[in-house]
Protein backbone atom coordinates (compact mmCIF):
# COMPACT_ATOMS: atom_id res chain seq x y z
CA UNK A 1 0.00 0.00 0.00
CA UNK A 2 1.21 3.63 -1.18
CA UNK A 3 1.29 6.64 1.34
CA UNK A 4 1.80 10.47 0.71
CA UNK A 5 4.72 12.47 2.25
CA UNK A 6 4.19 16.27 2.18
CA UNK A 7 7.59 18.15 3.12
CA UNK A 8 8.61 21.68 2.53
CA UNK A 9 11.63 22.65 0.62
CA UNK A 10 13.39 25.19 -0.86
CA UNK A 11 11.43 25.94 -4.12
CA UNK A 12 14.89 26.64 -5.91
CA UNK A 13 15.96 23.21 -4.10
CA UNK A 14 13.47 21.09 -5.38
CA UNK A 15 13.85 22.78 -8.71
CA UNK A 16 17.47 22.18 -8.92
CA UNK A 17 17.27 18.37 -7.38
CA UNK A 18 14.28 18.10 -9.97
CA UNK A 19 16.52 19.06 -13.00
CA UNK A 20 19.14 16.34 -12.08
CA UNK A 21 17.02 13.17 -11.57
CA UNK A 22 15.02 14.50 -14.54
CA UNK A 23 18.44 14.24 -16.48
CA UNK A 24 19.42 10.66 -14.60
CA UNK A 25 16.14 9.56 -16.12
CA UNK A 26 14.03 9.66 -12.26
CA UNK A 27 11.34 11.29 -10.77
CA UNK A 28 11.70 12.83 -7.33
CA UNK A 29 9.44 10.64 -5.85
CA UNK A 30 11.79 7.59 -6.71
CA UNK A 31 14.91 9.25 -5.32
CA UNK A 32 13.00 9.88 -2.21
CA UNK A 33 12.10 6.30 -2.04
CA UNK A 34 15.30 5.02 -2.50
CA UNK A 35 16.66 6.84 -0.20
CA UNK A 36 14.11 6.14 2.33
CA UNK A 37 14.59 2.08 1.89
CA UNK A 38 17.93 2.58 2.02
CA UNK A 39 17.67 4.07 5.56
CA UNK A 40 15.67 1.09 6.63
CA UNK A 41 17.92 -1.19 5.50
CA UNK A 42 20.78 0.17 6.57
CA UNK A 43 19.59 1.91 9.54
CA UNK A 44 22.07 4.85 9.09
CA UNK A 45 22.68 7.71 7.07
CA UNK A 46 25.59 9.44 5.75
CA UNK A 47 26.23 13.15 4.88
CA UNK A 48 29.48 13.41 2.58
CA UNK A 49 31.19 14.77 -0.34
CA UNK A 50 33.29 12.05 -0.79
CA UNK A 51 31.58 9.11 -2.88
CA UNK A 52 31.75 5.79 -0.53
CA UNK A 53 30.06 2.59 -0.80
CA UNK A 54 26.92 1.55 0.88
CA UNK A 55 27.84 -1.71 2.69
CA UNK A 56 25.32 -3.36 0.56
CA UNK A 57 27.23 -2.58 -2.80
CA UNK A 58 30.41 -3.55 -0.69
CA UNK A 59 29.31 -7.16 -0.26
CA UNK A 60 28.41 -7.37 -3.85
CA UNK A 61 31.50 -6.23 -4.79
CA UNK A 62 33.40 -8.89 -2.72
CA UNK A 63 31.01 -11.79 -4.46
CA UNK A 64 31.68 -10.29 -7.60
CA UNK A 65 35.16 -10.21 -7.37
CA UNK A 66 35.12 -13.54 -5.73
CA UNK A 67 33.50 -15.03 -8.94
CA UNK A 68 35.67 -13.30 -11.19
CA UNK A 69 38.44 -15.46 -9.12
CA UNK A 70 36.42 -18.53 -9.38
CA UNK A 71 35.81 -17.53 -13.18
CA UNK A 72 32.28 -18.88 -12.45
CA UNK A 73 29.49 -15.91 -13.36
CA UNK A 74 31.32 -13.82 -15.42
CA UNK A 75 30.15 -13.28 -19.30
CA UNK A 76 32.67 -12.73 -22.26
CA UNK A 77 33.40 -9.13 -23.89
CA UNK A 78 31.14 -8.51 -27.13
CA UNK A 79 31.90 -6.09 -29.83
CA UNK A 80 28.43 -5.42 -30.63
CA UNK A 81 24.86 -4.98 -28.57
CA UNK A 82 24.04 -7.70 -31.04
CA UNK A 83 26.27 -9.93 -29.81
CA UNK A 84 25.79 -8.98 -25.83
CA UNK A 85 22.48 -9.90 -27.03
CA UNK A 86 22.40 -13.50 -28.35
CA UNK A 87 24.50 -14.17 -26.07
CA UNK A 88 21.66 -13.08 -22.91
CA UNK A 89 19.08 -14.90 -25.27
CA UNK A 90 21.42 -18.17 -25.07
CA UNK A 91 21.31 -18.44 -22.02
Amino acid sequence: MKTVINIKTDKKVKDEAKKIVEEMGLSLSAVINAQLKQLVREQEMRFSLAPKMTSYLEEIAREARGDYQKKINISPTFQSATDAAKYLRAK
